[in-house]
């Protein structure tokens, strides 16, 4: 008896117990509960503005005109006329060789000429007196043809004497050594009081111009028709020069403007070499360095535009969260543009209110609370639910 007694408490009890579930399970949502499923994020609207396409690359900076000063005879360096470092014009007087056997040989060659040119003068008058006595036969035709051939030869000897004259003026030339550039002297190589041949490779020093310069880099072949219209333009594209990256983080070098277009693209790369003109009057952009360069390649007028982190990547789509009150939907966009800090996109209007941090706990219809701190914690490593 007691038996079924304890059958029948323990039976009730399991009843009650399982209305007391079924109970919980069903009652509707606390208004405290409900509040708590407001997720918290950040917004931003859609601004419309004007963007530049911009491009980058990897260049080398490079000299317009590089000179390696070498002489042009062989002669002992007798001076240095200027210092390592310095700015020099073209025509600047660099160095002098010793030039005392080639004004020598100057004297001599002119000597020469003065030698004959009194010879041609007596030639001359005996040649007028012969054509005068050969009218009466006063003189054999032989000797007025020996006579005129004699003119004839101290003619051609005194035109010999004035090139002799000429070469060694142009080999004193060479014993003073002028710039060919305006630009900037290098490290000399060379002390006065050396022998310097023609043959040697090394130079005394280089004169390297810095302004304007060049900056020489490569962009991919499928950028090729691009170029050639911002090279035709009246205004060919803007070149920018950087150390770093070409943003607020980078050093900004100079400004320049596209001037050549390589004319064979790389087999091996698949690259066209490219180069732009710069003013460098600061000498900012130095021979030889690498630099970071963009190139505005185009732009996008009244463009729709949002945060990288705003567009949110589907399986075969992108996607952004749209505020609608106090809840979000998703709305399908186009990439149309991107870079490091701005993405153009298309399928917003401006002005709409979108979210720009907090999307990983987001779903179409979800309740937000938006917020105005900083950037949400732990949310950069956390994937967006799919709409």
């Amino acid at each position: 008896m007691r038996i079924q007694t304890k059958k029948i408490v323990l039976g009730t009890l399991v009843i009650v117990l399982l209305g007391a579930g079924l109970w919980l399970l069903k009652r509707p949502a606390s208004h405290t509960a409900v509040a708590s499923a407001s997720v918290p994020v950040r917004v931003i609207q859609v601004v419309q503005q004007d963007v530049p396409r911009t491009v980058s690359g990897i260049g080398a900076v490079l000299s317009l005109h590089s000179v390696v000063i070498r002489p042009q005879i062989d002669g002992i360096l007798t001076q240095l006329l200027v210092k390592e470092g310095q700015t020099v014009q073209v025509g600047d007087l660099l160095a002098t060789l010793d030039d005392r056997s080639i004004k020598a040989s100057l004297d001599q060659a002119k000597a020469q000429l003065q030698q004959n040119q009194a010879q041609l003068q007596g030639a001359l008058i005996d040649l007028k007196r012969y054509q005068l006595l050969s009218v009466d036969n006063g003189v054999s035709k032989q000797t007025l043809d020996q006579q005129q051939a004699l003119v004839n030869q101290l003619k051609a000897t005194a035109v010999g004497n004035q090139a002799a004259i000429e070469a060694a003026q142009v080999q004193l030339s060479y014993t003073q050594i002028h710039s060919p550039v305006t630009g900037r002297v290098g490290i000399r190589a060379v002390d006065p009081g050396n022998f310097l041949r023609v043959s040697d490779t090394q130079g005394l020093f280089s004169v390297t111009q810095l302004d304007p310069i060049a900056v020489e880099f490569s962009l991919p072949q499928q950028l090729l028709p691009t170029l050639h219209e911002l090279l035709n333009a009246k205004d060919p594209a803007l070149v920018k020069a950087f150390i770093g990256d070409a943003d607020h983080s980078g050093t900004p070098l100079g400004e320049g403007r596209l001037s050549l277009i390589d004319n064979q693209v790389s087999a091996t790369t698949g690259t066209i070499k490219v180069k732009a003109q710069f003013d460098n009057p600061t000498h900012a952009l130095w021979p030889g360095q690498l630099v970071n360069v963009e190139i505005q390649t185009g732009l996008d007028q009244n463009a729709l535009v949002v945060p990288p982190p705003v567009v949110q990547r589907g399986l075969d789509t992108y996607f952004v969260y749209r505020v609608n009150g106090d809840q979000v939907e998703t709305v399908p966009v186009q990439v149309l543009y991107q870079d490091t800090e701005l993405n153009i996109v298309s399928g917003v209007k401006p002005g709409d209110t979108l979210v720009s941090d907090g999307q990983s706990r987001l779903k179409p219809g979800s309740k937000i609370e938006t917020l105005s701190e900083p950037a949400l914690a732990n949310t950069e490593h956390d994937q967006p639910v799919q709409p």
